[in-house]
């Protein structure tokens, strides 16, 4: 297996010339990021690759990375159909604005993981053909795409897919999300998943499968446009950290939680922390016999002005106000 970096491209012995780019035989030994590469390989003079590698490699892991100055590319030649690796495969392409993959086959793929991360001008993405069925690893995929304004996921199939943690992390611009036909069965880590989505005002979660999930930390921390979410058919009783879930959504009015299992909590922290506009909220289910420590629920409804400490239905909570939690025997 060969992994490729492609960033400062330079050969051994000279520059690529006019006359290489018009030789389709072209062969020298390449240098990318210092490792050396030997095959055949075409470079145009704004660094666009045209052709690249007739060998099939599976792994292209880092491709592009930090390539920031970076405008465009052209993969219409690529062959990936052995690639199984495409982790951080545009990692910190920053100033990307549109990438075209409409010829890129991800059949065979399984790590996603950072795929776009940091592409931070990229405006629009078509992944409508993309094979995401042998995939296992979508964590931190749209990590930092912040002029993102939409994205449509609805032909991914993820039900190999075991961890989405920071997956639309820093998507500041995201208004809307297409995450209807999500399989979330075997997802074990959602954490820091929406992390400041701050323009996303609505979300539908409602075909989640949520029952081996671990870890919610952070889930919708930041996404301070946010008015409601119904998490009623959220099953979180694998779920062991909640810790500042909706930490930040200063917009949420409303929020059904009610049939959350916390039976294996054992951390609340900052759970609801700077919920400003919250005026309710029904918690009366939660358990909290693993939190064996009242520091685990600190300032669980700090900065949670609207909300009254009688409008919060409880048990098992000493609530002394919204700083100070303590555990009760029930």
């Amino acid at each position: 297996m060969k992994t490729i970096f492609a960033k400062n491209i330079w050969t051994e012995s000279r520059a690529i010339t006019k006359k290489d780019l018009i030789n389709e035989k072209f062969e020298c030994d390449i240098f990318i990021n210092e490792k050396k590469l030997t095959d055949n390989m075409i470079i145009n003079k704004e660094n666009n690759i045209s052709y690249f590698f007739k060998n099939d490699y599976d792994d292209i892991n880092k491709l592009f990375y930090g390539c920031s100055s970076l405008t465009s590319i052209n993969l219409s030649n690529f062959n990936t159909n052995n690639v199984i690796n495409m982790n951080c495969m545009f990692c910190g392409c920053s100033s990307l604005t549109y990438i075209d993959l409409s010829n890129l086959k991800t059949d065979n793929v399984i790590d996603m993981g950072a795929m776009f991360y940091d592409c931070s001008s990229l405006t629009s993405i078509d992944l409508s053909n993309f094979n995401t069925s042998n995939v296992t690893n979508m964590s931190s995929m749209f990590y930092g795409c912040s002029s993102l304004t939409s994205i449509d996921l609805s032909n991914f199939n993820t039900s190999k897919v075991t961890n989405i943690r920071y997956m639309f992390y820093g998507c500041s611009s995201l208004t809307s999300i297409n995450l209807s036909n999500f399989n979330t069965s075997n997802i074990i880590d959602m954490r820091y998943m929406f992390y400041g989505c701050s323009s996303l005002t609505s979300i539908n979660l409602s075909n989640f499968n949520t029952k081996n999930v671990i870890v919610m930390a952070s889930m919708f921390s930041l996404c301070s446009k946010l008015t409601s979410i119904n998490l009623s058919n959220f099953n979180t009783s694998n779920t062991i950290d909640m810790r500042s879930m909706f930490y930040g959504c200063s917009s949420l009015t409303s929020i059904d939680i009610s049939n959350f299992n916390t039976n294996n909590i054992i951390d609340m922290r900052y759970m609801f922390k700077n919920c400003k506009s919250l005026t309710s909220l029904d918690i009366i289910n939660f358990k909290c016999e693993k939190i064996d420590r009242t520091d685990n629920l600190e300032e669980m409804f700090f900065g949670c002005n609207s909300l009254k400490i009688g409008n919060i239905k409880h048990k098992g909570f000493k609530i002394r106000s919204q700083a100070i939690i303590d555990l009760m025997d029930v």
